[in-house]
C-alpha cells in the first residue's frame, strides 16, 4: 500500500466507520471473528489506529449493539395503536433477523447498554405498552412476553435457515417418517407436512395476533375491573 493511500484511509477512519466495518465482519463471519486486529486489517490500519476512536473491544460491541437497535422503527403516536404495535414488532424481528449473531452480541453483554440508541427501542416498546392502559408492572410484564417471542421466533427462522440447506438435499415428509415409529407420534405425522412447508412470515403474524389479542383482552379486564 502506498504511503499516500495509508494516510488518505486513516484520515477517513471514524467511529461510524469502524462499526460499520466489525458489523460486516460480524455478520458474515461470526462474532468470534470481530477483533481489533481484524477490523483494522479490513479498514487497512493497524490495530492500534482504532483506539483513537474506540476504547477497546467492549466499547467497538456496545458499538455494534447501538447501530443495530438504531436500525428499529419507531411508529409513532398517531393511528390506530395495534398497527404501530405491529409495525414496532416486525421492525424489531427485521433488525434482528439483519443481524442475527446480535442475539448472541446482546446475552453475552456484561451489563445492560445505556447508550441513547440502544434505550431507544426500550422506550418505545413502553410507551406502546403504557399506552393501553397497562400499570407499570404488567407494562414490564408484557414488554418481556413480547421480547421473548421476537427473539424466540428469530433464533427458530434463523436456525430453519442455516438447517434447511438446497432444497434438492432437504428430506421429504416420507423420509423423515421413514425413520420414526409412525404410531408413537401421531400428531407429529399428520402436522408434518405443514411443518415443512409452512410460510414463515405468515407463522409471525399468527403468534403476533395471539400476543396482541391476549395483551388487549387482559387490559380490556383491568379497565373493567376498576369500572
Amino acid at each position: 500500500m502506498e504511503q499516500g493511500t495509508a494516510s488518505k484511509q486513516r484520515e477517513k477512519l471514524s467511529r461510524d466507520r469502524i462499526v460499520e466495518t466489525a458489523l460486516r465482519i460480524m455478520d458474515t463471519e461470526g462474532l468470534d471473528a470481530v477483533t481489533m486486529r481484524r477490523v483494522g486489517r479490513e479498514l487497512g490500519v493497524e490495530a492500534m489506529s482504532l483506539y483513537n476512536h474506540v476504547r477497546d473491544k467492549d466499547d467497538l460491541l456496545d458499538g455494534i449493539r447501538a447501530y443495530v437497535l438504531s436500525q428499529f422503527e419507531d411508529p409513532g403516536t398517531e393511528g390506530p395503536w395495534e398497527e404501530r404495535a405491529r409495525r414496532g414488532a416486525r421492525s424489531w424481528r427485521e433488525a434482528l433477523r439483519a443481524h442475527p449473531n446480535t442475539l448472541i452480541l446482546i446475552s453475552e453483554s456484561k451489563g445492560p447498554s445505556t447508550s441513547v440508541d440502544s434505550m431507544r427501542p426500550t422506550e418505545i416498546a413502553l410507551r406502546l405498552l403504557t399506552e393501553i392502559g397497562l400499570s407499570e408492572d404488567e407494562t414490564v410484564k408484557a414488554f418481556c412476553a413480547f421480547g421473548g417471542y421476537i427473539v424466540g421466533f428469530v433464533l427458530f427462522e434463523v436456525g430453519v435457515m442455516h438447517t434447511s440447506g438446497p432444497a434438492a438435499d432437504a428430506p421429504g415428509p416420507e423420509q423423515v417418517l421413514a425413520s420414526l415409529p409412525v404410531d408413537e407420534f401421531p400428531c407429529f405425522t399428520s402436522s408434518l407436512p405443514y411443518l415443512m412447508q409452512g410460510d414463515i412470515d405468515e407463522r409471525f403474524e399468527y403468534g403476533l395476533d395471539l400476543m396482541l389479542a391476549g395483551l388487549r383482552a387482559r387490559s380490556d379486564a383491568a379497565s373493567t375491573a376498576v369500572r
